[in-house]
């Protein structure tokens, strides 16, 4: 591979020839009379041929492949990412190409990336907004009933409230999922990290879900393997422990009635580890690979039935990644789900 120093050095060495030939240092004819406008004729051809010869390879080697990388940047700017770039045997020529291969090649990666997220954000907005309709639809039909006096018994208007307050709390979650999503996406490395107390947020989270597990009758049981005192970490704690009652949730939602939850934290060396079982029907095959999908709702842990947008356990595992750590989901060998997560001390 050419230098771009020796391509430039080339004319010089001509020239310094010339000079030589023009001044009699290097006598072509001998002493003879009339050599010496012999050698200045020869040597001004030699040195315009010299130029020609090197214009023509500085042209090849240095002008053609800046001039094609700049129609490539030019082709990039218009949206047109089927470019050919320029081979050149000169190294420093080479090094701005491969300099350019490698922009390219991570612009097109973070123009993918982005266009993915912006599908995937287009389908969780509308597939929320149209699992929004259900609710609203039972909200607004049983809201008329009060109003024009269909339920007159006040038996039939407490059901008819406790209805109402159900299908209002089923449009929180699906409105909180929704936010917590988004909020996700345009906050990549915006965490609002403090030192929390893991096992404040655990209690929190299960007193949280409480309320729902005591009207189907299921007791949620909290071990922890460590003193309360010795689980300080840095962490959002209020994603934290949104992260930690989606799993909750969907445990309670699919562990049938007068069912258990157990829920296990542990200490891990330089990290906290927690789990959650049920005593569900579990997942499916298809369910474990899918699980932790935007929007994807199993036959059993995903129906509409139970008022999920899907997005629970998505959510979940974001946060709990965004902090450096990992959740995963799979079955008991006794029956149920089991998901399983940690985050870093």
């Amino acid at each position: 591979m050419l230098s771009l120093a020796l391509l430039l050095l080339l004319p010089w060495i001509f020239f310094v020839t010339a000079f030589l030939f023009a001044t009699g240092s290097l006598d072509i004819g001998g002493g003879q009379p009339g050599s010496y406008v012999v050698s200045h004729i020869a040597a001004f051809a030699g040195l315009l041929l010299a130029f020609l010869i090197i214009g023509f390879r500085i042209r090849r080697y240095l002008l053609d492949p800046l001039e094609k990388l700049g129609a490539a940047a030019r082709q990039i700017a218009g949206g047109d990412w089927d470019i050919e770039l320029p081979q050149s045997a000169v190294r420093e020529i080479a090094e701005v190409r491969d300099g350019f291969e490698f922009m390219v090649n991570g612009l097109q990666s973070s123009n993918r990336k982005q266009a993915a997220l912006e599908e995937e954000r287009r389908f969780v907005i509308a597939a929320v907004a149209h699992d929004l309709r259900t609710p609203l639809f039972a909200l607004r039909g049983y809201l008329d009933g009060l109003e024009q006096g269909i339920a007159r018994t006040p038996d039939q208007v407490l059901k008819y409230v406790a209805v109402c307050k159900e299908k209002s709390a089923q449009l929180d979650r699906l409105v909180e999922d929704l936010f917590t999503f988004t909020r996700m996406e345009y906050q990549e490395n915006g965490l609002s990290k403090d030192t929390c107390n893991f096992f404040e947020i655990v209690q929190k989270s299960v007193g949280s879900l409480e309320p729902q597990a005591q009207q189907k009758q299921i007791t949620i049981h909290a071990a922890f393997q460590f003193e309360p005192g010795e689980c300080l970490i840095r962490a959002d704690e209020h994603l934290l422990e949104r992260a930690i009652s989606n799993v909750l949730d969907n445990a309670v939602r699919h562990t049938p009635t007068q069912g258990r939850i157990v829920l296990e934290c542990r200490r891990e060396k330089d990290r906290m580890a927690f789990t959650i079982q049920d005593s569900g029907p579990g997942f499916t095959p298809e369910e474990l690979n899918r699980i932790f999908e935007p929007l994807y709702r199993g036959e059993q842990s995903r129906s509409r039935a139970t008022g999920g947008a899907g997005l629970g356990l998505t959510i979940s595992q974001r946060i709990i990644r965004q902090h450096g750590g990992e959740l995963a989901a799979g079955n008991h060998s006794d029956g149920g789900a089991v998901v399983s997560g940690w985050i870093p001390l």
